[in-house]
C-alpha cells in the first residue's frame, strides 16, 4: 500500500503545485466533451503513442479550470503495476486525504488499463457503487473491448472513442502552420504534405525529419512493444516470429488481397491459426481490413479482403522508386480516410475505396499516372455520377458521358 501512495504522490502532482500542459487542438475532442456530463465511462482505445493520455490530461486540465479542487481528480497508470485493484488506489487515496469517496464529486482517470486482470469486473463494481459521483475516464493501447465478456460486462456503462493519429489538418496546426486561402499555397503545403506522410501522424514525430529517429521511433517505440508487450500479455502465442513475417508481408505489401489458404501454406501454418493472427493484428490496431463492396451485404462478408499496415514501412516511404512511393502514398490516405470498402470485380476492375452513403461514391488514389477505366466501370456498374481521384500533384475536372470525377491533390483533399 505505501507503494501505491508514493506513486498517487508522485504523479498527482496536481495535488501540490498548480497543473501545466502542452496541448495542441485535436478534432476529436469537442466531440469528446460533449460525453463528459454523462455518467458513462469514456474510454479511449487506439496505437499506441497517438495522444490517448495527452487527451485524458486535457480533460483534466479542463477540470482544473472549471473550479474543480485538485485534490478531487485522482490519475493512476497500470503500466508497472499490472496487479494493483482499483479499490486498493481509491482506499489509499481516501486515506491519504482523509475523504470519502462516497461523497462529493471526483474525477478517476485510469491509464492503459488493459493491462490490469479483469479490469472489466473491476470497473464495473466502481463503476455501480460510485457513478453519480465519479467520472471516469480510462485508456487502453489495444482494443479494450476484444474478448466478449468486455463487451458484455460493461454494456450501457461505457462510451469508446478511437483516437487515430494526426490529420494533416491536425498536423500542421501541431507545426502552427496557417494558411487561411489554401489555393495560394499550393508549393508550401505539398512540401509540408511531403513531411508529415514518414510521421504517419504520431504527435512526437511532428517535428522530426531525420530518418534513422523515424525509423527507430516507429520500430522500437510502436511495433516491436505492440507485439512483444501487448499482443503476447492478450494471446497465447506459441512462436512471434510467424507474427512478425504476416505483419511484414503487409508493411511491404500493402493493399495485398489475402488467400487464406495460400499464404497459411506459404507460413507453414494452418488456414484458422493464420485467420487468428490476421484478427490480432487487426484488433491490436496494426492492419485495417478493407471489404469489397457489394450492395449485398451477404455477397461482402463473403469476397476476399484487402489488408493494408495502419504503419507505413520506412522501407516504402524512403525510397524513391516509384512504385514504392506509390504504396506508402496509397496507404497513408487509406488510412487517413479510415477506408472500410474497396471494389473489385471478376475482370479485375478495382477501385481503391468505396464510401458506401446512399449512393456510394468512389475515390481512386493515384500517386503517378492518372486513369479513369475502373472508376468510370464502377460508376456504370452502379449508376454514380460523381467519382473522385485523389493525386500527389495534379488538379482538374473529367467528364465523360455524363460521369464527373474530380482531381484534388491530397493535401486540398484532407484540408477541404
Amino acid at each position: 500500500m505505501t507503494q501505491i501512495k508514493d506513486i498517487l504522490i508522485e504523479t498527482n502532482t496536481w495535488w501540490k503545485t498548480p497543473f501545466t500542459l502542452d496541448y495542441k487542438e485535436r478534432d476529436i475532442y469537442t466531440h469528446i466533451t460533449k460525453y463528459l456530463t454523462l455518467p458513462h465511462i469514456i474510454a479511449f482505445t487506439g496505437l499506441r503513442r497517438v495522444g490517448k493520455t495527452t487527451l485524458m490530461l486535457k480533460i483534466l486540465h479542463d477540470h482544473l479550470d472549471h473550479g474543480n479542487p485538485p485534490h478531487h481528480i485522482i490519475y493512476f497508470s497500470f503500466d508497472e503495476f499490472r496487479t494493483t485493484p482499483i479499490r486498493d488506489i481509491l482506499h489509499e487515496y481516501e486515506q491519504l486525504h482523509q475523504k470519502n469517496l462516497n461523497q462529493d464529486t471526483y474525477l478517476l482517470l485510469l491509464d492503459e488499463i488493459q493491462k490490469l486482470d479483469h479490469w472489466e469486473d473491476q470497473l464495473k463494481s466502481i463503476y455501480d457503487i460510485y457513478s453519480k459521483n465519479i467520472k471516469i475516464i480510462i485508456t487502453g493501447s489495444e482494443s479494450l473491448f476484444i474478448k466478449k465478456k468486455s463487451k458484455e460486462t460493461l454494456a450501457g456503462r461505457i462510451f469508446q472513442f478511437k483516437i487515430n493519429p494526426l490529420t494533416f489538418k491536425e498536423f500542421l496546426r501541431f507545426k502552427e502552420k496557417t494558411y487561411t486561402n489554401i489555393h495560394l499555397y499550393k508549393k508550401e503545403l505539398t512540401h509540408l504534405f511531403q513531411e508529415y506522410l514518414p510521421t504517419q501522424g504520431f504527435p512526437e514525430l511532428v517535428h522530426i525529419t531525420d530518418q534513422d529517429i523515424i525509423t527507430k521511433y516507429i520500430k522500437e517505440s510502436i511495433i516491436e512493444k505492440v507485439i512483444y508487450r501487448d499482443i503476447v500479455q492478450l494471446y497465447n502465442i506459441k512462436d512471434i516470429s510467424i507474427l512478425e513475417s504476416l505483419l511484414h508481408i503487409f508493411m511491404e505489401n500493402p493493399g495485398k488481397i489475402i488467400n487464406l489458404t495460400d499464404l497459411g501454406n506459404d507460413l507453414l501454418i494452418t488456414r484458422q491459426t493464420l485467420s487468428n493472427y490476421i484478427r490480432y493484428l487487426e484488433e491490436s490496431f496494426l492492419i485495417r481490413k478493407l471489404y469489397n463492396y457489394s450492395r449485398n451485404q451477404r455477397k461482402t462478408e463473403r469476397k476476399l479482403k484487402k489488408y493494408y499496415p495502419t504503419i507505413l514501412s520506412p522501407n516504402l516511404i524512403y525510397k524513391k522508386d516509384t512504385l514504392s512511393q506509390s504504396k506508402a502514398f496509397e496507404s497513408l490516405l487509406i488510412n487517413q480516410l479510415n477506408a472500410e470498402y474497396f471494389w473489385r470485380d471478376p475482370y479485375k476492375h478495382e477501385v481503391d475505396i468505396i464510401q458506401p452513403n446512399d449512393t456510394p461514391h468512389p475515390i481512386e488514389i493515384k500517386y503517378g499516372k492518372i486513369e479513369t477505366k475502373n472508376l468510370l466501370t464502377f460508376m456504370k456498374k452502379y449508376h454514380v455520377t460523381k467519382g473522385q481521384i485523389i493525386s500527389s500533384n495534379q488538379e482538374q475536372k473529367i467528364t465523360h458521358e455524363n460521369k464527373h470525377i474530380t482531381i484534388t491533390p491530397a493535401y486540398k483533399y484532407l484540408l477541404q
